[in-house]
């Protein structure tokens, strides 16, 4: 891949530290994606801060990453596509920012075993469980490939539910995220009918929380859900 902005030698502005870089794209990057996209985020407070963990989110938008790192304390270490990164500038701002290239398709040992030493660390992986956008506005099924991150790793994974749909630079509608609380999945085998179960387990309760979403994006984003979760405010360091 062509590094011409590394040859450059921009990665000094941040001492090539991820953290400083991560600081400097939520006073720079947040508000200008909150800014094309309106965005609410609920119960973020559950995400573990003691240990590593997998968001499993739904996935509709190229705004979805963009989101989900705006509220999520820390890093967040996404899966995305490796095709991204073949695309000049896009692709070196990505590595920068810790996403792990996975290919779509095929088992890509290299990126689970990067995103398996993340979740180790203690570090937040994030996974579209669908493994591509959805077009018809509802989730669609789930891969496994991500829950198996968190069951060899003895780690809970976090459901997220996104609302999305719709969204583009000229449809700036409200958006909202909605974070479930943990799901541990130790008790489950660790074979095809154990990643089964976790799927059908994670994925339920995803579309739930997306539909929560939906009903907060719908009522103009409330400071609170009508289970009581209260709206977080965006990270701001």
């Amino acid at each position: 891949m062509s590094a011409p902005l590394t040859r450059l030698g921009l990665p000094k502005l941040w001492h090539e530290d991820r953290t400083r870089l991560w600081r400097f794209a939520r006073q720079t990057v947040v508000p200008v994606t909150l800014r094309l996209a309106p965005t609410a985020a609920y119960g973020v407070e559950r995400i573990p801060r003691d240990r590593g963990c997998v968001l499993a989110a739904n996935h509709f938008s190229g705004i979805d990453h963009p989101l989900i790192g705006a509220f999520v304390p820390g890093i967040t270490y996404f899966l995305a596509k490796s095709e991204l990164f073949e695309i000049p500038v896009l692709g070196e701002a990505l590595a920068w920012m810790g996403v792990i290239s996975i290919r779509r398709g095929q088992s890509d040992r290299d990126a689970l075993r990067l995103a398996r030493k993340h979740v180790r660390n203690g570090d937040v992986v994030c996974v579209h469980i669908e493994g591509t956008r959805q077009r018809l506005g509802y989730p669609g099924p789930i891969h496994t490939g991500g829950l198996m991150i968190a069951m060899q790793e003895g780690a809970p994974v976090v459901p997220l539910g996104l609302d999305t749909f719709g969204w583009s630079p000229r449809n700036r509608r409200l958006c909202a995220l909605v974070f479930g609380e943990p799901i541990e999945l130790d008790h489950l085998p660790r074979n095809r009918s154990g990643y089964e179960r976790a799927g059908e387990l994670v994925r339920a309760e995803m579309v739930r929380l997306w539909r929560q979403a939906a009903e907060a994006a719908a009522a103009g984003l409330p400071p609170e859900l009508p289970d009581g979760t209260l709206r977080n405010e965006a990270v701001s360091d």
